[in-house]
């Protein structure tokens, strides 16, 4: 049961960030241990059945409702690879439900508290050059932590930025002028702390790619230090850049491409945008919704 594990981890390592590959290492390890637990040693064992007490007791056990709905669909991938490969007759995850997930996003930060966390003065040190761009380039791009951390050198252009996002679906994003002054000023000194063969855009003390909790820690010391009386991460910074951006341009498919989304209703949740606004919309744009003087132009009624 292990070596099909080790071959699936493998081949999802092929086309998948190495955070994912590590949550469905720990998915597909906790699974095992239950199934050792039950004293099953072939995974032709697997059905609906014994998927549903296994998410059960990891309800149980306090595990959140978005971990749960990871678990279960690391789960029906691998069980997807064992029918391909004959192990399995059907994938028996797909007859268990997700679980309903609550709509606990991050609250935007104000515009005007964000600019004014954005443009406080800095001792001009190479660390806060280099803080600087990242916060930056995270509002400017709207770009995830992994994509962040992720960017090498020859991933910027004049006015635009390429990432490679879930799926290591590529995709630019055009890079605003504060974001692309902050990151001259940062590449001018990166030689100060890059190691030669480092290809990484942002680097740490010992020169090598800064990971994804260094900066995460680093968001919420900056935080702190600026007098932003919120917490901060990168996922906040994300979900500012959509918000703002969609309250500017009302262009909701724009919004979709830049943030990498690969369905419409993905973005439109994660915006936040409430039903009044998409009947404003409506009723301002659609040739039949639209009123006459002398009243409901679809009433056909006098």
């Amino acid at each position: 049961m292990k070596e099909h594990v080790s071959a699936f981890l493998a081949k999802l390592a092929q086309e998948a960030s190495p955070a994912t590959v590590e949550a469905y290492r720990r998915d597909l390890g906790a699974l095992q241990t239950y199934l050792h637990a039950q004293n099953i040693v072939t995974w032709q064992a697997l059905d609906a059945g014994l998927i549903k007490r296994f998410l059960g007791q990891e309800r149980s056990r306090g595990l959140a409702p978005r971990s749960l709905a990871r678990r279960r669909a690391a789960l029906s991938r691998f069980a997807e690879a064992l029918t391909q490969q004959g192990i399995l007759t059907h994938n028996p995850v797909k007859l268990v439900r997700t679980p309903r997930q609550p709509q606990h996003l991050p609250r935007p930060v104000d515009v005007d508290q964000l600019a004014r966390f954005l443009d406080a003065p800095h001792d001009g040190s190479t660390l806060a050059l280099r803080d600087q761009a990242i916060l930056e380039l995270l509002y400017s791009c709207g770009l995830r932590l992994a994509e962040l951390a992720a960017l090498d050198i020859g991933d910027l252009e004049a006015r635009r930025v390429r990432v490679v996002g879930k799926g290591n679906k590529p995709r630019q994003v055009p890079l605003g002028r504060r974001a692309h002054h902050a990151l001259d000023a940062w590449q001018a000194v990166r030689g100060q702390l890059a190691n030669a063969d480092e290809h990484a855009l942002f680097v740490g003390n010992r020169g090598r790619r800064l990971g994804h909790r260094a900066i995460q820690l680093r968001l919420e010391r900056l935080a702190i230090e600026r007098g932003l009386p919120e917490h901060l991460h990168p996922h906040r910074l994300r979900h500012s850049f959509a918000s703002h951006l969609l309250e500017s341009s009302q262009d909701l498919r724009a919004v979709q491409e830049l943030l990498g989304h690969a369905n419409l209703a993905t973005t439109q949740v994660y915006t936040r945008l409430d039903w009044q606004h998409l009947a404003s919309v409506y009723d301002a744009a659609h040739p039949r919704a639209r009123r006459s003087k002398g009243g409901d132009a679809d009433d056909p009624t006098p």
